[in-house]
């Protein structure tokens, strides 16, 4: 599975599946004239990929699996924030010359072994789901319970405030749309403002535009 770029979204939130090899801090690809990053080593079925991300770190460190090496994991791009970043241009010696500061976006991660993520799809197919049984699914799943409550508030705003059948059921499609891609992306469960979601319901469908190519993160 080949590692994913920035341009474009579908293949940004790709998993990425590996035998997890190698992991730790190092200057950027590994190069002593870049900054210092982190780095995670997968073979995966078409042969060993590195990843790179500051944030590599802190997602292995609190991954709910605790993925340790030799496991079986998942990589994901969760989310990205802008930063700007300080570009360092150095000569034949090493020794920095010129100092540029740049806007750039950080990639948020979501590593974890494989199974959680398994999970997290069969919990977010349940929630899109509008014919389940939300009493049984509870009991199975306890920690889908705020996000069917969310649900319920949503189609009880959506009742009162929205007339249109069709902007309705939209708003109650972006709502339930939202809160499962956040968990089978592994992301907690996101705060919905049904305000802005009303907004987003009133307007007409716009076809979605690649992003455009950043400076990679590290």
């Amino acid at each position: 599975m080949a590692q994913v770029s920035g341009s474009s979204r579908r293949r940004s939130d790709q998993l990425l599946v590996g035998r997890l090899t190698d992991h730790g801090r190092a200057n950027y690809q590994f190069r002593a004239d870049q900054d210092a990053s982190y780095y995670v080593k997968l073979l995966t079925s078409r042969g060993s990929k590195t990843l790179w991300g500051k944030d590599l770190e802190r997602a292995l460190r609190d991954a709910e699996t605790h993925p340790k090496t030799g496991d079986l994991i998942g990589a994901r791009r969760a989310a990205r924030e802008a930063v700007t970043v300080t570009v360092r241009s150095r000569d034949a010696e090493g020794r920095i010359v010129r100092q540029d500061e740049r806007h750039a976006h950080r990639t948020n991660w979501v590593v974890e072994k494989v199974k959680f993520f398994a999970d997290r799809a069969r919990l977010a197919r349940q929630l899109r789901d509008e014919q389940v049984d939300v009493r049984a699914s509870v009991r199975a799943h306890p920690e889908l319970k705020s996000a069917f409550l969310s649900v319920r508030a949503a189609e009880a705003f959506a009742a009162q405030r929205i007339a249109d059948p069709a902007d309705r059921e939209r708003f109650l499609d972006l709502v339930r749309g939202a809160m499962a891609g956040s968990i089978q992306k592994g992301e907690p469960l996101p705060s919905v403002r049904l305000r802005d979601a009303t907004k987003r319901a009133e307007q007409p469908l716009r076809k979605s535009t690649p992003p455009k190519r950043d400076e990679p993160s590290r």
